[in-house]
């Protein structure tokens, strides 16, 4: 066990160890001499280049370890306060050249200005990116949530810090630690979760959507806890004086809001048809050091102030703006001086200086799991699935820069020793470390997954609910889509339940997002005209009318925002949240007036391929040529029909395309035919590229193509048998020795149909295709698809090319059939998580 000696030499320094909460520090300094009443040197100048070295070093130093734990699934927060950490006493603080040149004592002061001057402006973002909408329509779990993460851990708090009290008979604890020891545990950083759920791709689920709700309730409760703390410390604990503080800071709210309101309002007005000018963006700026100011005066920190105005701050362009302009500088210039802080503050080296390690190591396990209890029983309570309530415990226990700024506030008012606090700093670290492998573990991991995949329309019950993904790039993919869901046969027995994705690039912030449409709050629309929001709304729109045209179907309309590169984990993610049986998107091309392509989009190419690659449900590539006009076709009785046929070859994609065309067939006016190619007597066997001397591999390619092969026949089987009393549908089997006399009998025989829907055959090689699959541009849409593209027809048909859902690497086959009723954490539906800095595209 170490022991802290009375004096410690560094340098030029000479630390003399007073109170269990202060030191001395002795050192010599040359001032020149001045006949003025002024110094002979500026102050700032002498200490600037200081906190230059400090600042260039630190971030350094958190890049390098940003890189280093990434792969490890660590956040960006842990990188930045084990940097901070590493440039203090406990690492290479204690090199002398370190502590003389880089982190000397003198540069102290202007370092924490320069950090109280970050977290202010930190704390404003967000207050800007906080929004109240999850608190008025939260849900009985989540709130119950949030009070028991905020009881619990404040009692636990509270009785830690007792016990150290009984522990230190030389010095207690100072009573105040109390407050500023419950308050750190009970708190779960809003901004450090939302991160953390955009990296895990789990914003957006019911377990994201749950934490971040819960997450707004804690937050603010400790915030208004953490403002009469220190209220009540600075008027000398006496409650005649933090009462009227506290009341001032109301009406300094109540006062603010209307104003700031009414000016954001009029600011939006005036740059209706331009851009927010930057005199707008400073006048902002200021206003935030204002309200610091008049909070410090009041006798809070300034944070509080900023905070406060970012929550004044309403829902639009403008509060969009302000992120995009100050974010990248305050979290990666103004805030990296707290972490240097901090870490200046904590020392490992006395870790267990006076105590025993194993109440050291104790104390430091009941503050980490105050609030994973408290969430586990809540979540057993209410019923939840266990691995959700362990997963959600772990993610509400996310401290992150809120927490910092608690321990960093109860230290400056001497409510930490520097053992204490470094004790609750190791606490932080070991939450920190673990949310990412727990939650992979739950959430992601092959195990957990096998659960939900391969869910697809071949295995779904008759009457279950279709539930789609339909994802849309503009509004060109818009007509094609809109009316193959209302060919898709919604019915009260069988309705359809889609999920309307606008999918828009991410540009110029750090995490993905994902916007639900309010269809019932119209007013947000505002005076912010702008294309990509015009264009957001009319597919809104065009969704809304389908559901209003179909009383079977269901619509939710959203958006969302990610990086092409992992667009297609966000909608996978979402799609697996929402227990959907396919996803609907685009082709990358546009079809020209002369039958050719045009307006080819190569990264919408990429999103399609990785989305075939790692759906956790079948996919529907949608080839739209037209058809929105072809469904206007004139039968002879003069009504209208849609003309489609079903090409089947073979294996689990020709399958699931088939179920697809099998529901479309109950639609009224359309006909289906169906048309099975089935090998002649001329047609070569194939292995599946297995080696000639791979003899048990041969077996196993045979013994699997049988497999699919009575599965083909059960199942068309099946199909013949229950609809050959329906007159819309038509059953036909043709025998065919080449791809080229499949492609022959299409262009002959079946060459006037509206729509064409085909497996896309992935894995597997077909010795009827085998002659088509030499070249391919394409090879998201199959060799028979890529085939029908560009052929030439009567008249240029729709396709839709359909895969069953990618397997799991593991090669698990367990099926899990249709969505809840209810979702994970008992409600019927989590309220939706609203992300305030874009809800005015709702």
């Amino acid at each position: 066990m170490a022991t802290r000696p009375d004096f410690e030499t560094k340098g030029k320094y000479k630390i003399f160890f007073g109170l269990s909460n202060e030191f001395t520090i002795c050192y010599n300094d040359t001032k020149p001499i001045a006949n003025s009443y002024w110094q002979a040197v500026n102050p700032s100048m002498k200490k600037m280049p200081i906190f230059m070295t400090q600042l260039s070093v630190l971030i350094a130093f958190t890049r390098v370890l940003i890189l280093i734990f990434r792969p490890l699934r660590q956040p960006r927060f842990f990188s930045e306060i084990l940097a901070g950490i590493l440039l203090g006493p406990s690492a290479l603080g204690v090199i002398a050249w370190v502590s003389t040149e880089i982190n000397p004592f003198e540069g102290g002061l202007f370092l924490e200005t320069m950090g109280n001057v970050g977290i202010t402006f930190y704390m404003f973002l967000v207050g800007l990116e906080m929004d109240f909408t999850p608190i008025r329509k939260i849900g009985k779990t989540a709130l119950s949530i949030a009070i028991a993460g905020i009881i619990l851990p404040i009692i636990a708090g509270a009785g830690l810090h007792y016990l150290l009290r009984l522990e230190q008979k030389t010095k207690p604890a100072p009573e105040m630690g109390v407050f500023f020891w419950s308050i750190a545990l009970g708190v779960t950083s809003f901004p450090d979760l939302a991160r953390i759920l955009s990296d895990l791709k789990l914003m957006y689920t019911d377990l994201g959507k749950t934490a971040l709700t819960a997450a707004v309730v804690s937050d603010l409760s400790c915030w208004f806890l953490l403002v009469g703390t220190i209220s009540l410390i600075n008027g000398s604990q006496k409650l005649d004086v933090a009462i009227p503080i506290m009341v001032g800071m109301t009406i300094f709210w109540f006062m603010m809001r209307p104003f700031i309101s009414r000016t954001v309002k009029q600011i939006s007005a005036a740059s209706k048809e331009s851009s927010t000018s930057d005199k707008h963006v400073y006048f902002v700026l200021v206003l935030v050091l204002l309200c610091g100011y008049i909070t410090e005066l009041c006798g809070a920190h300034s944070i509080f102030g900023a905070f406060m105005l970012g929550l004044m701050i309403p829902s639009g362009e403008f509060g969009t703006t302000i992120m995009e302009k100050i974010e990248d500088y305050v979290v990666g210039i103004l805030l990296p001086p707290t972490f240097l802080i901090t870490g200046m503050r904590t020392n490992f080296v006395y870790i267990f200086a006076d105590f025993s390690v194993v109440m050291v190591l104790l104390i430091v396990l009941l503050a980490c799991s105050a609030k994973i209890v408290s969430t586990l029983l809540v979540c057993l309570y209410f019923k939840c699935p266990k691995r959700d309530s362990l997963a959600l415990g772990v993610l509400m226990n996310t401290k992150g820069v809120l927490a910092l700024i608690i321990l960093n506030e109860g230290r400056s008012m001497k409510g930490f020793d520097q053992q204490t606090f470094t004790w609750i700093i190791a606490a932080i670290l070991f939450m920190t470390i673990i949310i990412g492998p727990v939650v992979s573990l739950t959430h992601k991991s092959a195990r957990h997954m096998k659960q939900y995949y391969r869910r697809n329309l071949e295995k779904s019950k008759p009457d279950a609910p279709l539930r789609v993904l339909a994802c849309v790039h503009s509004t060109r993919n818009l007509s094609g889509l809109i009316n193959l869901l209302q060919i898709s046969n919604a019915t009260r027995k069988s309705p359809i339940i889609v999920f309307a994705a606008h999918l828009v690039e991410l540009a110029g912030r750090a995490s993905a997002m994902i916007i639900f449409h309010d269809k019932s709050n119209t007013d947000d629309t505002g005076n912010n005209a702008t294309r990509e929001k015009a264009e957001a709304e009319q597919i809104v729109s065009a969704f809304e009318s389908f559901e209003s045209d179909n009383h079977a179907a269901t619509v939710q309309p959203l958006t969302a925002v990610s990086p092409y590169g992992s667009m297609h984990e966000d909608i996978s993610n979402f799609a697996l949240d929402k227990f959907a049986n396919i996803i609907l998107i685009p082709f990358h091309k546009q079809p020209n007036v002369v039958g050719g392509w045009t307006d080819e989009n190569l990264q919408h190419k990429q999103v399609n391929q990785n989305l075939l690659a790692s759906a956790p449900c079948s996919i529907g590539l949608l080839v739209d040529r037209g058809l929105t006009s072809t469904f206007s076709r004139e039968s002879q009785n003069g009504k209208r029909e849609c003309r489609i046929a079903m090409l089947f070859i073979e294996g689990p994609d020709d399958r699931e395309a088939l179920a697809y065309a099998w529901r479309m067939a109950g639609t009224p006016r359309l006909i289906l035919t169906v048309v099975r190619f089935l090998p002649g007597k001329d047609v070569s066997e194939l292995t599946d590229n297995v080696e000639e001397d791979d003899e048990s591999g041969i077996f196993t390619a045979m013994f699997e193509r049988e497999k699919q092969k009575q599965l083909d026949d059960d199942y068309l089987n099946e199909f013949s048998f229950r609809t050959m009393h329906d007159q819309s549908i038509a059953y036909i089997e043709k025998k065919v020795n080449s791809g080229d006399q499949i492609v022959s009998t299409i262009s002959s025989v079946y060459n006037d149909f509206d729509l064409y829907v085909v497996g896309r055959g992935h894995g597997r090689t077909s010795p009827l295709t085998s002659g088509l699959s030499n070249w391919s541009d394409c090879p998201e849409l199959g060799p028979l698809g890529e085939t029908l593209v560009s052929t030439d027809f009567e008249s240029p048909a729709s396709l839709l090319v359909v895969q069953q859902s990618a397997p799991l690497p593991t090669g698990s086959k367990k099926i899990k059939s249709s969505a809840p009723s209810k979702g994970r954490f008992g409600n019927s539906a989590v309220e939706t998580f609203v992300n305030h800095r874009r809800s005015y595209d709702d």
